[in-house]
């Protein structure tokens, strides 16, 4: 038996053994990364365009970003957010330079900006004199965290079943209908809740024209619109924020996946009149460490210095056209979604785990939405010559 062999198996055994079994794990050990590559325990170096579902967006271990946590580890690692640090507050100002917002709070993951998020457009409807607006309108198929409210608020039925009753004050419409909206509309609701383009629910897009008219809905109602950024945000969908590409700006924006380049982080980003927390309203331990802001200042720095925007526009208008070529030239591609390099190919039959098994077994990390999608969320640092050789070993697999 290989070497290799005997190191899987042995931390297969040790995850059956001490591991809560809730993941689905793919047979690898990844020990190493940079820029757009992994390497697993026997040196095999693979080409990764799943970046830890979005999270390492300028690619693994930057120089820049490693350089900010160690200088930031010897100087100071924690401490209460009863205290003022100067990495948090230059981050909080860099986020509201680049974005619509006018003040942050900083979580854990994304999970937690959703929930505080829950809680901003609670408290905003109650100070503005609806002391009955407690609910948020979703839509079917979003996704917005494993927390119990945040699975309340996610459109997936499944996800939620095993954990039913859920707690209440969420309801759930199509994407893209606005006449479902507005039904839905009335004074128990105190904001609208969508992803720009809905990440674990397939990659599916919000229409320009369905967001611009619940911008007009929301004012209207005077009622909040958020946006889960956590997987669009930080240069994903090739502005820095998806919503500046889709020409509407919400009261408040949640970020997470690729904002500390794989260190945890969560952000709510809200406008001046959203902004109503009081003290002892909302807090986190962890929340904003100075290591954590570090490495986000860090990685918003490596994008704009190294024209991360652009070349996630060009890469990623280059991999679509090459998905669409697929779909022409194997007929296995019913369609290709998605902006920038937060892409999916759904295909015609339930394959898409055993293509995702065989690109692993090929030297490439991609990722499946249910049996029928393939995702891929490369760095934005990808190149056209390494989008030729995934595609070419796709076409392959996919004939």
């Amino acid at each position: 038996m290989s070497t290799k062999t005997t190191n899987l198996d042995n931390l297969v055994r040790h995850d059956n053994e001490y591991h809560m079994n809730t993941y689905g794990r793919l047979p690898v050990t990844f020990v190493k990364g940079k820029g757009s590559s992994l390497w697993d325990d026997t040196g095999r170096e693979y080409l990764d365009l799943l970046c830890g579902i979005g999270v390492t967006n300028i690619g693994h271990c930057h120089p820049v970003v490693v350089e900010a946590v160690k200088s930031q580890v010897e100087l100071l690692m924690h401490v209460s957010n009863l205290y003022y640090t100067k990495p948090q507050l230059e981050l909080a100002k860099k986020l509201t330079e680049i974005s619509f917002g006018d003040k942050c709070f900083f979580a854990n993951s994304g999970a937690e900006a959703n929930e505080g998020a829950i809680k901003l457009a609670r408290r905003y409807a109650k100070l503005n004199g609806k002391e009955e607006a407690y609910e948020i309108i979703t839509a079917l198929n979003s996704f917005h965290g494993r927390t119990m409210k945040t699975l309340a608020a996610t459109g997936q039925p499944d996800k939620q079943k095993p954990f039913e009753p859920m707690p209440p004050g969420f309801k759930h419409v199509p994407l893209n209908d606005i006449d479902a909206l507005k039904k839905e509309i009335n004074e128990k609701t105190c904001a609208v809740m969508l992803e720009p383009i809905q990440g674990e629910g397939g990659v599916y897009p919000c229409d320009e024209d369905y967001l611009k008219e619940v911008r007009a809905l929301c004012d209207e109602r005077n009622i909040l619109l958020i946006f889960d950024e956590v997987q669009t945000g930080i240069g994903r969908t090739g502005t820095m924020f998806a919503y500046e590409g889709f020409g509407v700006t919400p009261d408040v924006m949640t970020l997470a996946k690729g904002t500390g380049s794989g260190l945890p982080i969560g952000v709510l980003v809200a406008s001046e009149k959203a902004s109503v927390f009081s003290p002892g309203e909302h807090g986190s331990t962890f929340g904003g460490g100075p290591v954590i802001c570090a490495a986000a200042l860090a990685t918003i720095k490596v994008i704009e210095a190294e024209g991360l925007l652009e070349n996630c526009r060009n890469v990623g208008a280059y991999f679509m056209q090459k998905l669409e070529d697929l779909k022409a030239s194997t007929n296995a591609i019913k369609e290709v979604r998605g902006r920038g390099l937060m892409l999916a190919a759904e295909l015609v039959q339930d394959n898409a785990k055993d293509i995702v098994l065989a690109l692993l077994k090929e030297g490439i990390v991609a990722n499946n939405i249910g049996g029928n999608i393939l995702r891929f969320l490369p760095p934005l640092c990808i190149t056209e010559t390494e989008i030729d050789a995934a595609t070419e070993v796709l076409a392959r697999l996919l004939v």
